[in-house]
């Protein structure tokens, strides 16, 4: 065990800084100290804004969301929905090419919202659509992503737990299709965080972290889950991959989330201790 061993924490702009333009995140993230940042869609802003803006303040890209349809209308992700081949296909492969242009590694596909009846019919098309997806990835040296989502905060929505997505990973058996372990959703579901971790990281098929806190989805620093000790286990685990910070700052104003990091400040604190 290393009780220091660094770990990596990267902004999600889509959710930090909301008193900014999206394009004015970067820099604020760059200012607090992240060397990574995450995003939901990208596709949305000027690309050649968001490359400008990565080079010039030395941030990597870490993950985005291939687009899930129509957000407005109700969509949640394209994997699982029928007739929708066409669609999901031509998402996939939009995203892997934004991609490889922005040097991301990772794209979170979204799987879709069914109802109960139609559920085992849903789970037959989101793993024959993720097969096909897994070597288009492979072909574009790109990893994918699935993420349980808890039903309280998306209702309907196709994967909800930890097991069914590495399941699926598994009968899929690609090295490019990967689990979204997101600790909020994960907590809100299953619990149990530590055994979950101690389970699931050292199988390699987790490419992701999130975090927040539960239930107010909040900084990671108060509620039911005690990030201090969850931290400890991934430093023990040794977690090599980023963790995306994906929660809703309490402070909502002018600097509320920069005032919020409190908690990244100690992480960096030990991060930097073990350093030396």
């Amino acid at each position: 065990m290393n009780p220091t061993f660094p770990l990596k924490f990267a902004a999600n702009l889509s959710w930090l800084y909301p008193d900014r333009h999206f394009l004015d995140r970067f820099q604020a993230a760059a200012a607090d100290g992240f060397q990574g940042v995450e995003c939901l869609f990208p596709h949305e802003h000027p690309e050649s804004e968001i490359r400008a803006r990565l080079g010039d303040l030395g941030l990597e890209l870490v993950l985005f969301n291939a687009a899930p349809g129509d957000w407005a209308a109700g969509e949640r992700g394209l994997a699982c929905l029928d007739g929708r081949d066409a669609d999901f296909q031509s998402s996939v492969l939009a995203a892997l090419a934004l991609a490889q242009r922005l040097d991301c590694p990772r794209v979170h596909v979204m799987a879709g919202l069914c109802t109960q009846a139609d559920r085992n019919r849903a789970l037959t098309t989101y793993e024959q659509r993720l097969a096909w997806a897994a070597e288009q990835a492979r072909l574009a040296q790109r990893i994918l992503l699935i993420e349980p989502i808890n039903p309280r905060d998306m209702p309907g929505y196709l994967l909800n737990r930890q097991l069914e997505a590495h399941a699926l990973v598994q009968r899929i058996n690609s090295p490019h299709l990967q689990v979204q372990l997101d600790l909020y959703h994960c907590q809100i579901v299953e619990g149990d965080i530590s055994t979950q971790l101690r389970q699931a990281l050292p199988t390699g098929r987790v490419g992701h972290l999130q975090i927040a806190a539960v239930p107010d989805r909040g900084e990671p620093d108060a509620g039911e889950l005690h990030y201090p000790h969850v931290f400890a286990e991934l430093r023990a685990l040794q977690w090599p991959g980023w963790i995306g910070c994906e929660y809703r700052p309490r402070q909502s104003g002018p600097g509320g989330t920069s005032a919020g990091l409190n908690w990244l400040r100690a992480a960096t604190a030990l991060n930097e201790e073990g350093l030396r």
